[in-house]
């Protein structure tokens, strides 16, 4: 009867671990076996195109880790396998390898339209802002022009808000640029 009951509870816990998963995108896995459960569901971690709250939902990737990551996959460097995450780290690949499930490694073309290449718009050049598709000579001066008077642009939505963008350009624009 013991073990019977220890088995009920450990399905019980399962359950409501998965339904915690399911209903908290950003739920920070504490074991092995949350991770397993999140694989289950059918979570994946697109270690390219991943955020700092991505990587911190992992157990062991600290704040610091996760930004690092972030920036570098930015900066242009493709992560194919966990061997390139451990060497950004600079920790060890074992370290790694009980998340290796839920990690995805996607290879995004970076001429195409389905990943387009972000521009940071706080150190874009009119140069650099006009090779986005959607953004012409005009509105590319009006970014420099009001970032060298107001400031460093914090997010989309302050961006939206200082030039007055209209909701369907800042539905494209937020593809292509980073903060």
């Amino acid at each position: 009867m013991f073990n019977f009951q220890k088995k009920a509870i450990t399905k019980w816990r399962g359950y409501a671990i998965a339904n915690k998963i399911r209903n908290d995108p950003y739920y920070r896995f504490q074991t092995l076996r949350e991770i397993e459960i999140a694989v289950e569901l059918g979570i994946r971690i697109d270690v390219n195109q991943a955020s700092v709250d991505d990587w911190l939902r992992l157990p062991g990737i600290s704040i610091h880790q996760g930004r690092l990551l972030v920036e570098m996959v930015a900066k242009g460097v493709k992560l194919l396998s966990i061997e390139d995450i451990a060497a950004i780290l600079g920790i060890t690949s074992a370290r790694l390898y009980p998340l290796e499930p839920i990690l995805q490694f996607s290879y995004y073309d970076r001429f195409t339209s389905l990943s387009p290449e972000r521009v940071n718009i706080n150190q874009a050049s009119q140069l650099q802002l006009t090779q986005i598709p959607i953004v012409e000579k005009d509105l590319a001066e009006s970014i420099i022009h009001n970032r060298q008077e107001v400031g460093k642009y914090r997010n989309i939505a302050d961006l939206q808000k200082r030039l007055s963008l209209d909701s369907e350009l800042v539905s494209q624009l937020m593809y292509y640029l980073q903060f």
